[in-house]
């Protein structure tokens, strides 16, 4: 396993971050492991050395937070091995508070998150989305207070447009609060609109790209067709899947993708990470396995390299797509 500097942190991270939205309650999504199901998957990851878990608050009304928590403890992993990565901003209740990015909401869900967790601190702690109803001095100051107090070593955020993530990052300099370390956003072969204006600004910034959806929630696999979608559970019910990846482009793409992956010997799955793995910026891909072996695939497609020419066949049949998924009815991928 390789680690990599999580942005201009010292921090080290695995080249894979384990997300942790499909272990749970399946009473939450009818996809979403239960406990005992879960439990193998994060004692892969430790023994290939994934040292990097992201989960979120909202993922199964804190039920991932909690299992995550306990599977950590229970393998006996010591704490400062592993970076424990969660999220703030989506409704955790049906309160008008308990949502958002106000200084009250980020209070109360932090010690909830740790609770959860069953930790002191996390290592990241990721503002899910941009909250356009609070003002982003408020969210700043709250974060800072969060990192002040040792409730989390550094911060992050998620899906957004550029602009709002710069006026953040500019902000936070000016009135000397914790700085963002990392982007986690929207990416993936078929899903490049990230590359015009986050990207580029992180690069510049020296923000880690933590990738979710990097198979395209699952679309990459090349089950499905122009005419038939996959038959599986999650395909069968992703009615978001379509508004984000059904393109004629896309499906050439993935045509593309499994010529080079039949060449190769490999799967659909294993040559789209590869692929995002050789893209600029790109520190840690966040992927989510509910088959065991299917999590066995993608850490092996860190063994892979792809050649220019491969990357530049799948790349080529890119045609841009609407930019979705920066708003609270974000597709639930991450």
């Amino acid at each position: 396993m390789e680690y990599l500097r999580l942005g201009d942190t010292g921090l080290k991270v695995s080249r894979l971050c384990l997300g942790c939205m499909s272990y749970g309650s399946s009473s939450w999504r009818e996809w979403i492991l239960d406990e005992p199901a879960a439990r193998p998957f994060f004692e892969r990851a430790i023994e290939s050395g994934i040292n990097f878990f992201d989960t979120a608050d909202v993922y199964s009304h804190g039920r991932s937070e909690e299992v995550l928590g306990r599977a950590l403890r229970d393998l006996g992993v010591d704490r400062e091995r592993v970076v424990i990565a969660t999220k703030v901003q989506m409704p955790t209740g049906d309160d008008p508070n308990q949502r958002g990015l106000s200084k009250k909401h980020i209070r109360h869900a932090i010690d909830a998150s740790l609770r959860r967790l069953g930790v002191e601190y996390v290592d990241l702690y990721q503002i899910h989305r941009f909250d356009p109803s609070t003002p982003l001095e408020e969210t700043l100051a709250a974060l800072n207070d969060v990192v002040r107090a040792g409730k989390a070593l550094y911060v992050g955020a998620s899906s957004m447009f550029a602009w709002q993530f710069a006026r953040f990052l500019s902000l936070a300099e000016l009135k000397g609060y914790t700085r963002f370390a990392a982007m986690q956003n929207h990416y993936n072969l078929v899903y490049r609109e990230e590359e015009r204006e986050m990207i580029p600004l992180c690069r510049a910034e020296g923000i880690a790209v933590l990738p979710w959806s990097p198979l395209a929630r699952g679309f990459l696999a090349g089950n499905r067709t122009r005419d038939l979608d996959g038959d599986t559970i999650r395909s069968r019910t992703d009615d978001r899947a379509h508004q984000l990846y059904y393109q004629d482009s896309d499906f050439t793409v993935v045509e593309r993708l499994g010529t080079i992956a039949q060449q190769r010997g490999a799967s659909n799955a294993q040559i789209a990470l590869a692929w995002l793995l050789k893209q600029p910026g790109v520190t840690a891909p966040i992927i989510g396995a509910t088959q065991l072996h299917h999590l066995e695939q993608l850490i092996s497609a860190l063994d892979i390299t792809l050649d220019d020419e491969e990357l530049s066949a799948l790349s080529g049949p890119y045609r841009p797509h609407p930019v979705l998924g920066h708003t609270d009815n974000a597709p639930t991928s991450t």
